[in-house]
C-alpha cells in the first residue's frame, strides 16, 4: 500500500465527531439498497416500500427525467437509479413515454459514433451511456436511436492497453468504465444478438491484471488499494464477457464482513455502508458464489439504513454525515473568516476542529478529492466546499494537498472541462469548482491544468456577446455565465465589463439576482453574483443585497428564494450566513462556492 493510498482513520459517529448530516435519504444509497434486496430476492421485506417509491417518484421532473434532489435538473444518473429502483420495487413507472423522450434528448453524436450524455448539451460519456442504454432498453422498453453508431462509440472506448476508458478521447482505463461499457453492450445484445465491439481477449486480460494478490480488484494500476466497488465492477464485467478472475475472489470478499455480518469496502474501513453490501452481493453473484449465508445479515443491515419517510442513506441516519453539510456547518459559524484555522498554540473551538477533522477524513484511498459521503467517489464540489471550510489548511497537510492537486489534474476531461467526478461529462459548474480548488491550493491554472483545453471549453460555452454562457444547445443562465467568467478570470482573461453586463441583466429591483430573467431572485444566483463581483473587485451595493437577505432570512434559517417556506437546510443557511456577513462588513469578499 503506497503512501498515496494509505487508508485514513474511519469517520467517527456524528455524536462523537459533531460532523453534520441531514438524516435524509440519498438517491444512490436508495438504489443500492433496492438493487441488493432484488438480487437477494428479498424486496418484499423492504419496510414501508410505498414511502420509498414516493421518494423516488418525487425526483421526477416535468421534462420526464429525474434529478438527484427535488428542484435540480434531470440527469441520466438520477433517471436510471430512480427508474431501476421503482422497477425493483415492482412499481409502475410514471409516464414512461415522457422519460423515454427525455432520454432521447441526451443522445449526442461525436467523431466516433453516438452515445448518451449525462444531460442535454454535454458530451457523451460511458457513465451516462451505461445508465441511459439500460433505462431506454430495459425500463422504458424503447430502442436506442442508432444501434450501429452506439456500438461504434462503445468500441472506440478501448485503449491500447486493452481496457476501456470514459470516452473515446480519454486516455486512462478503469474497471468502472469497463463494466459500464460491457453492461451497455449487454443490454443491446439482449434485444438482438451482436458481437462485443472490442478485442475481448485484450479487455478481459486487462481486467484480470487489476486483481491484486489479496484477491480483490483495484480501479486501475494507479490505485493499488483493492476495494469492493472495483471488485464488483471488474467481476461483473468479466461475467458479462464470459470470463472469470484469474484467482479466487470469494475469500477476499468474505473477509470483509463486518461486525453485523454485512460488508465493508476495504480493509481498515469499518463502516458497513450500503455500497459495500451492494458491491459484495453483486460480486459474489458475478463469480457464481452463494449468497444465502450472508443474506439475512445484509437485509438486516439495509433495514437499519432506512430513513423516516422512505428512502435510504449510506449508514444509520443518525450517523450519516456528509461533506457538504459538514462544510456548511463550519461556514455558517461566523466566529472567524471561512477557511481560516487558528495557528498552533491557539487551539480552535472543539466543534469546529472536529468538523474539519471529519472533512479531512473524507479523503480516502484511490482518489485524492473529498467524497460527499465517505467511501463513495471523490467529487469536485465537495472538495471545493471542504477546502473553503478549512480542511488541509496547515503546513502538515501539504501531502494531502498534493493528492488533491494530482487528482484535479487527472480528472480534467479531454475537452478541457470537468464533471462532478472522474469520467463524467463536462459542464460549467464543475469546471468552475475545479478552478476554485486550484485557487485554494495556491496554484495558477497553467501549473495544474491544461489551460489551452480549458480555454477552448469555456469559449464553446460563451455566447456571441462573450457575456452569457451555457452548454451548447441549452439556454443561457446567470449562474452559467458567472461560472464562465470566474474560469476566464483564472485564465487571466477576465472581463469586468462582461460581469457587470451580466449582473445588470439579471438584477432584481427588489433585491438579489435571478438565474433567468430579472423577476424572481434566488439564493444560489445571488450568492454567485456577489462572489463573482468580489473576485473581480467590483463595488457592492450593500442596500440592494440587504433587501434580499432580509427577505430570505427568518428565525428558522435561510430560504432558497423569497417564495420558499422556511429554511432550505444547512447549505442554504451557510450561504445565507456568508451573505449577511458580507453585507454587514464582517467579510471583505465571499468565498468562491457553487452548488447548481
Amino acid at each position: 500500500m503506497s503512501a498515496l493510498t494509505q487508508a485514513q482513520p474511519v469517520p467517527a459517529a456524528l455524536s462523537q465527531s459533531r460532523a453534520a448530516g441531514t438524516g435524509e435519504p440519498d438517491l444512490w444509497c436508495t438504489y443500492a439498497a433496492m438493487r441488493t434486496l432484488a438480487w437477494l430476492g428479498r424486496t418484499a421485506e423492504a419496510e414501508d416500500a410505498e414511502a420509498t417509491a414516493r421518494y423516488l417518484r418525487s425526483r421526477r421532473n416535468s421534462d420526464g427525467g429525474y434529478a438527484w434532489s427535488a428542484g435540480m435538473p434531470s440527469d441520466a444518473w438520477a433517471t436510471f437509479y430512480c427508474t431501476q429502483a421503482l422497477a425493483d420495487l415492482g412499481r409502475p413507472l410514471p409516464e414512461p413515454d415522457g422519460t423515454a423522450q427525455w432520454l432521447r434528448g441526451t443522445w449526442t453524436a461525436d467523431g466516433t459514433g453516438a452515445a448518451y450524455a449525462m444531460a442535454p448539451g454535454q458530451a457523451p460519456d460511458v457513465w451516462a451511456t451505461h445508465f441511459s442504454t439500460r433505462s431506454t432498453v430495459r425500463i422504458c422498453g424503447d430502442g436506442v436511436p442508432d444501434r450501429a453508431r452506439l456500438l461504434a462509440w462503445l468500441g472506440a472506448l478501448q485503449r491500447p492497453d486493452g481496457g476501456l476508458s470514459w470516452s473515446p478521447d480519454s486516455r486512462t482505463s478503469d474497471v468502472r468504465a469497463c463494466h459500464y461499457g460491457a453492461a451497455a453492450w449487454f443490454a443491446l445484445n439482449g434485444v438482438a444478438p451482436v458481437d462485443p465491439p472490442w478485442d475481448v481477449a485484450a479487455l478481459t486480460r486487462w481486467l484480470c491484471e487489476q486483481q491484486t494478490p489479496e484477491g480483490g480488484f483495484r480501479f486501475s494500476p494507479e490505485a493499488d488499494v483493492p476495494c469492493m466497488w472495483a471488485t464488483y465492477r471488474a467481476t461483473a464485467a468479466l461475467n458479462i464477457l464470459g470470463a472469470s478472475p484469474s484467482r479466487p475472489v470469494e475469500p477476499w470478499i468474505r473477509e470483509l464482513r463486518g461486525a453485523s455480518g454485512a460488508f465493508v469496502r476495504w480493509q481498515g474501513y469499518e463502516v458497513e455502508d450500503v455500497w459495500a453490501s451492494f458491491c459484495a452481493v453483486g460480486a459474489l453473484q458475478a463469480v457464481g458464489a452463494p449468497t444465502a449465508d450472508v443474506a439475512d445479515a445484509v437485509v438486516a443491515r439495509i433495514s437499519a439504513l432506512r430513513c423516516a419517510g422512505g428512502g435510504y442513506t449510506y449508514r444509520e441516519p443518525e450517523h450519516a454525515a456528509d461533506a457538504l453539510s459538514t462544510a456548511a456547518a463550519v461556514l455558517a459559524d461566523g466566529t472567524e473568516p471561512p477557511g481560516a484555522r487558528e495557528s498552533s498554540g491557539s487551539p480552535e473551538p472543539s466543534v469546529r476542529a472536529d468538523r474539519i477533522t471529519w472533512l479531512e477524513s473524507c479523503q480516502l484511498p484511490n482518489e485524492g478529492g473529498l467524497m460527499y459521503m465517505p467511501a463513495r467517489g471523490s467529487e469536485i464540489r465537495c472538495t471545493l466546499w471542504g477546502l473553503t471550510a478549512g480542511a488541509f489548511a496547515g503546513e502538515a497537510a501539504q501531502p494531502a494537498r498534493r493528492r488533491i492537486a494530482e487528482w484535479v489534474r487527472g480528472i480534467q476531461n479531454p475537452d478541457g472541462g470537468f464533471g462532478f467526478w472522474e469520467g463524467r461529462g463536462s459542464e460549467l459548474l464543475s469546471t468552475a469548482a475545479a478552478v476554485g480548488v486550484v485557487r485554494h491550493l495556491g496554484a495558477a491554472v497553467p501549473e495544474l491544468l491544461d489551460a489551452a483545453a480549458l480555454r477552448a471549453f469555456v469559449s464553446r460555452c460563451l455566447g456571441p456577446d462573450e457575456c452569457t454562457a451555457a452548454l451548447p444547445g441549452t439556454e443561457p443562465t446567470l449562474r452559467q455565465g458567472l461560472q464562465a467568467q470566474r474560469i476566464r478570470h483564472a485564465l487571466g482573461e477576465g472581463s469586468p465589463h462582461a460581469v457587470t453586463s451580466l449582473l445588470d441583466r439579471h438584477r432584481v429591483r427588489g433585491g438579489g439576482w435571478a438565474n433567468t430573467g430579472a423577476r424572481l431572485p434566488d439564493l444560489l444566483s445571488t450568492y454567485e453574483a456577489v462572489a463573482t463581483a468580489d473576485l473581480y473587485g467590483l463595488p457592492l451595493d450593500a442596500e440592494h443585497l440587504r433587501r434580499f437577505t432580509d427577505r430570505v432570512h427568518s428565525d428558522g434559517g435561510t430560504a432558497w428564494s423569497p417564495l420558499a417556506p422556511g429554511s432550505g437546510g444547512p447549505l442554504a443557511d451557510a450561504l445565507g450566513s456568508l451573505l449577511r456577513r458580507r453585507v454587514d462588513g464582517a467579510l471583505r469578499a465571499l468565498p468562491d462556492l457553487a452548488l447548481s
